[in-house]
């Protein structure tokens, strides 16, 4: 998994000495002082079946080390990946591909109800990786396929933040957090098979 790139602050640069692996990460609220959870879930049970933690803020880089991490978990090429536009890199498309992933990968956001034009005819074949990725998005299979990706990336999220209350990592540290995101990753899962247990 990629780690710090940002190099040496400068001497007159203000410096967190609490923890000073993590870095300042951009959120819908603004900006806060962690590291970048990383998670893949499975579909059909929830179960989160990779994970990883990072100081890098850019989730571009995180895809490929993440679809290896499923792969050697699970012994196996997943069916259908789909992530949001952060995961989006036309190097992504191509190492997903050449790893056998069928992935749809946002390549963009659409303005608050702004519907994407429709697809009509044959693939061209004069497109470049991001037309092709946004085009196949377009499709009726593409719609159908990434109207599912928030529900099942994000509820485990939610589940982790909300329900059990982890809204923040309690370690210091880049070895230590990604210990602790490990630990909470393993909890959803094991909270996950023993309802499934006592649910049959």
């Amino acid at each position: 998994m990629p780690t710090d790139k940002h190099g040496k602050p400068k001497p007159k640069a203000q410096r967190n000495f609490t923890d000073p692996e993590s870095r300042i990460q951009k959120t819908q609220g603004g900006f806060i002082q962690g590291y970048n959870a990383q998670a893949a879930v499975d579909e059909g049970h929830q179960i989160i079946v990779a994970q990883a933690l990072t100081n890098q803020a850019p989730d571009v880089e995180h895809f490929v080390p993440l679809m290896e991490q499923v792969v050697g978990n699970c012994g196996g090429v997943p069916g259908v990946v789909t992530a949001d536009a952060g995961y989006f890199s036309e190097d992504n498309v191509v190492r997903g591909t050449c790893l056998g992933i069928d992935a749809y990968l946002a390549t963009g956001r659409l303005k608050h109800g702004e519907e994407p034009a429709p697809v009509r005819g044959r693939m061209p074949q004069d497109l470049s990786l991001k037309e092709w990725m946004a085009r196949r998005l377009r499709t009726k299979k593409g719609r159908a396929v990434y109207a599912r990706r928030k529900a099942v990336a994000e509820a485990p999220f939610g589940q982790i933040k909300q329900v059990r209350g982890f809204r923040q990592l309690l370690l210091r540290g880049l070895a230590k957090a990604r210990g602790e995101w490990a630990l909470i990753c393993l909890t959803h899962n094991l909270l996950k098979l023993y309802r499934a247990t006592v649910a049959a």
